[in-house]
């Protein structure tokens, strides 16, 4: 990574505002969007990465390259949970170790947004079934987090039988909660109508508010993320090296793979981030039902305070470098 590549990635608008939203914060500034905003604002940018991934999807098709990229997203969003619950068990109970490996197991949509902007301002193209590959990827850890997080229990009551727990409705936050809903039917919709005259229709409003949406939903993100700085001292210093080290390990093994399935170099860097991303909306509202006992102070403040604005402002260029490096420009 150079200084140019960085430099670069800190004077984009969407950036510059997310520094701005921290910036809000720390000086006290009383700055902050209305309530109903941010949920707005969120569901546009899902619904738009949907739409535009649906669209190329519907012009390249279902190829066997496709579902190989698929099936190594899954397998990711499987393989991350498993081996960082084992890592954090050294010095976390059972509960808090499965809710944060499920965090980190699963991957941010936003920051995944943030790189396709990245990738548009670099004029560095990239496949809609990233897409496809994002919505994918964010429901497997869940499921995974709570398997350990019930065998440990089971464990602990000498065998015995635990409680009935209600696997049909952590289902449902796992594969149906709004955000997966919204991505994957986006995703559908834009598919179907990609090669029709009425998506050319709607690109108005799914194309061109796309970067000031963003801009200004990562300003409120800022704001966020800058209360959350106060919760790190509960993390300790354990979990603020995982924080910022397993991302990079992530983003390294999903570099590896992406070399090995033959991603070209946006395809690659996407692949890489969604690796190296940690979930703070879906994961932590699964949680918060599932693993009651954990205690959320830990897994989304390690995800927004730390993790998501390391990869937004340093990870990105830095996997950008790295992917150049491996893969080719």
């Amino acid at each position: 990574m150079n200084t140019a590549q960085l430099l670069g990635n800190f004077l984009s608008p969407p950036i510059l505002f997310f520094l701005l939203g921290l910036a809000a914060t720390l000086v006290r500034s009383d700055l902050e969007l209305p309530s109903p905003l941010p949920k707005i604002l969120s569901l546009y940018l899902l619904f738009s990465i949907g739409f535009r991934g649906g669209m190329e999807l519907a012009h390249s098709g279902l190829t066997t390259h496709v579902a190989a990229t698929l099936g190594v997203a899954i397998l990711a969003a499987v393989a991350v949970p498993a081996y960082t619950y084992f890592i954090l068990r050294v010095r976390l109970d059972p509960a808090n170790a499965a809710a944060i490996a499920a965090t980190y197991g699963s991957i941010s949509a936003v920051t995944f947004i943030t790189a396709t902007a990245f990738l548009d301002a670099n004029k560095i193209a990239y496949s809609g079934h990233m897409v496809a590959a994002m919505a994918l990827m964010e429901s497997p850890a869940i499921v995974v987090g709570v398997v350990f997080a019930r065998l440990a229990a089971k464990r602990a009551a000498g065998g015995a039988e635990t409680e009935a727990f209600d696997w049909g409705r952590v289902g449902r936050d796992a594969f149906l909660n709004g955000s997966v809903f919204l991505l994957v039917g986006s995703l559908l919709v834009g598919a179907i109508t990609g090669n029709r005259p009425g998506a050319e229709a709607l690109k108005p409003f799914s194309h061109q508010l796309y970067a000031g949406v963003l801009a200004l939903f990562l300003l409120d993100m800022g704001i966020v993320a800058a209360r959350r700085l106060a919760d790190l001292r509960r993390a300790g210093v354990f979990l603020v090296a995982f924080a910022i080290t397993v991302p990079l390990v992530n983003a390294a093994l999903g570099l590896l793979a992406a070399r090995l399935i033959g991603l070209d170099h946006g395809d690659a860097l996407l692949f890489v981030i969604l690796c190296a991303s940690a979930s703070y909306i879906a994961v932590p509202a699964a949680m918060r039902l599932a693993i009651p006992e954990a205690n959320p102070s830990l897994y989304v403040t390690m995800a927004l305070a730390l993790t998501f604005p390391f990869n937004i402002l340093i990870g990105i260029p830095l996997y950008q470098a790295a992917v150049t490096a491996v893969i080719g420009p």
